[in-house]
């Protein structure tokens, strides 16, 4: 009991710490002084759609490209894309200058008039069909999103809500209004009396139709403006600038964009965690612990007595409990690929619970878990070849080569083909070549070497030499009661490692799909280290049941059993996909379950790997214990 109550004091004093980390911004991002008068960049991003603001829905994922030539925006005399990160780039981040003109302090609340823009009628029915999907502008300006002021329904705060609306959803009629005057209010702070910092960006976007230049030139319109869908159609693009002095300083200018929706949510969501956890804890010390403990005492008075009687319970199987598994090439090689995820995701949530992914630093989060996949590769090596020649084989070229090759191979035949989708329907999403190249080249550069090396060394090291002897003829399993049976077993250990990180999964699958920033990094690493144990507690659990039983066969068991929560997972994004979707394209259908495909297959050979060695482990120290002819 003590146990448990510096565990839960300590997960609590984590959470303290880590859940004000993000005005900790990456060593690098310096804040950037202007003077009156100084230019202020307006850069501009892909179209993204936007959660409606009624149903919370979202009818689309595709991601556009601003100066895509169906939406005949104003373009700048030299456009000019600005540099991004791997990260970004893959998720669809496209950056470029802007014709906007912002100066500090100029020009407040002056109609400034930038182009005219003619739309035909095909790419009117384009736009159209992007403002009834939701889709959002998206700009930055001194590094923050441009964002719409709204307020949570629920706590009546106002939050930020990055990007602002292509057009109005709203309204009912054919044709919907598209805005093209856009309100502009820069929020700066001063930091002395000449030297001033951008704090905030806030853009109220209006419709109004002009019949003129010359009226556009005044911003004056009670008319709002809709693309025929029939005749080519005149749009005039204005805007207006307000300075207005914020008191917030520049280390938490991103505390309005980071809103959390009822954070008691979170605070359910680990208490729900904690609770498993101490169940499972209660259930292994009670069952395996004072069990074992009978157990190991029993056959070890046994075998010192003089009258010799049969062993009973799971000392029977001590002679194929370490029998080699079928298929040990593919087992060792998905151990190997999971202990380099695991590492990976330590690595990059210590990273990020330290505030070093700021989001100020576009796509940092996914840079860095790619770099750290890359490095780990070495991991995946020694692993996959330690557990390889553990099992006795001899095909060690060919484990080395699987291991750097199968699985990653897989992640990145489905992602080229979801990039083919996103090409077909010519969004800003589709991954370049040369950054395809990049990828390759980092793998094959930096991940395949390091998985070679890590698989050399795994290779020379001792082998691990089991507790027990292996018969050679194997022991018949006798029948097995229908919840020990593989898929009733499996499906019963992957719901409880699912039931502790299904509500953090809500925020997650918001964060990717609706464009808003993840941040709370301490709840997430709370609950991966909450998770691991759960994985490695419930599949403890179930092979001492099977072993009892006589079941040997627990190599495979121990890595399905916890790897189920990966198909859980799958069922909960369909069930996303059902509530909070409402896609109709085949193109967003297919990228949706392609990426939940591709995250619910990392997830299970993650958990998988965990369960697995949780249960070697517990295999290892119990035959131990006991004294075998």
């Amino acid at each position: 009991m003590a146990s448990s109550h510096t565990f839960f004091i300590t997960c609590i004093l984590i959470l303290i710490i880590s859940t004000n980390t993000f005005a900790f911004y990456l060593p690098g991002v310096a804040p950037r002084d202007y003077k009156e008068g100084d230019e202020v960049e307006v850069h501009v991003n892909s179209l993204t759609p936007l959660m409606g603001p009624a149903t919370q829905q979202l009818k689309s994922v595709i991601p556009y490209d601003y100066y895509y030539t169906p939406f005949h925006f104003c373009q700048p005399k030299e456009k000019k894309s600005q540099p991004e990160s791997l990260g970004s780039i893959l998720f669809g981040d496209r950056i470029f200058n802007s014709p906007y003109e912002l100066k500090m302090l100029m020009d407040n609340g002056t109609c400034q008039y930038l182009c005219k823009s003619t739309v035909p009628a095909e790419d009117a029915k384009f736009i159209n069909q992007r403002i009834r999907e939701n889709y959002a502008i998206n700009w930055l300006i001194d590094g923050l999103p441009a964002a719409s002021k709204k307020t949570d329904i629920k706590t009546r705060t106002p939050f930020y809500s990055i990007g602002f609306e292509l057009g109005d959803q709203t309204v009912t009629s054919p044709e919907p209004p598209l805005n093209n005057h856009y309100d502009i209010t820069i929020q700066y702070h001063p930091q002395d009396k000449s030297k001033y910092r951008v704090v905030g960006v806030i853009v109220k976007p209006f419709s109004k139709r002009y019949d003129s230049e010359e009226q556009a030139k005044t911003c004056d319109s009670s008319n709002r403006l809709m693309l025929s869908e029939n005749d080519s159609s005149d749009v005039f693009y204005t805007y207006t600038v307000t300075w207005s002095e914020s008191s917030t300083a520049w280390a938490t200018r991103w505390d309005n964009y980071l809103h959390t929706f009822d954070p008691r949510i979170h605070w359910f969501s680990l208490v729900n965690s904690i609770v498993i956890v101490l169940f499972l804890t209660g259930m292994v010390a009670m069952i395996l612990l004072r069990a074992l403990h009978k157990d190991i005492s029993r056959y070890n008075q046994i075998e010192d007595k003089e009258d010799v009687q049969e062993d009973f319970g799971w000392k029977l199987v001590h002679g194929d409990v370490f029998r080699p598994p079928a298929n040990v090439m593919l087992l060792s090689v998905l151990l190997g690929s999971g202990a380099q995820l695991f590492f990976m995701t330590a690595v990059t949530l210590v990273f990020a619970v330290l505030g070093f992914l700021s989001p100020s630093n576009r796509g940092s989060l996914a840079t860095v878990m790619i770099i750290f996949y890359m490095l780990f590769g070495s991991v995946a090596g020694y692993v996959s070849a330690r557990i390889y020649k553990m099992f006795n084989g001899d095909s060690w070229k060919k484990n080395v080569f699987l291991t750097a090759f199968l699985f990653p191979s897989l992640i990145f035949t489905i992602f080229f083909v979801l990039n083919f989708f996103l090409v077909s329907a010519k969004s800003s999403g589709a991954v370049p070549a040369t950054t395809l190249l990049a990828i390759i080249g980092l793998w094959f550069l930096i991940s395949v070497p390091l998985c070679f090396i890590g698989s050399f060394f795994g290779f020379r090291k001792q082998k691990i030499e089991h507790p027990v002897r292996t018969n050679q003829i194997p022991r018949q399993i006798p029948d097995q009661v229908f919840y020990l049976r593989p898929i009733p077993s499996m499906l019963m250990g992957g719901v409880l490692p699912f039931g502790a990180i299904f509500i953090e999964l809500y925020f997650i699958m918001n964060s990717i799909w609706g464009n808003k920033v993840y941040y709370l990094f301490g709840f997430a690493a709370l609950v991966f280290v909450i998770l691991t144990i759960t994985c490695s507690e419930v599949t403890i659990l179930l092979c001492y049941f099977h072993l009892c039983a006589e079941d040997y066969h627990w190599s495979w068991r121990a890595f399905l059993t916890s790897g189920a929560s990966g198909l859980y997972i799958f069922i909960y994004s369909i069930m996303y996909f059902a509530t909070r979707l409402q896609i109709t394209s085949l193109t967003s259908t297919v990228i949706y379950f392609g990426w939940s495909g591709v995250m619910s297959l990392m997830f299970f050979v993650l958990t998988g790997t965990i369960g697995y060695f949780a249960c070697l482990a517990f295999i290892r120290r119990i035959f131990m214990s006991i004294k075998v002819d």
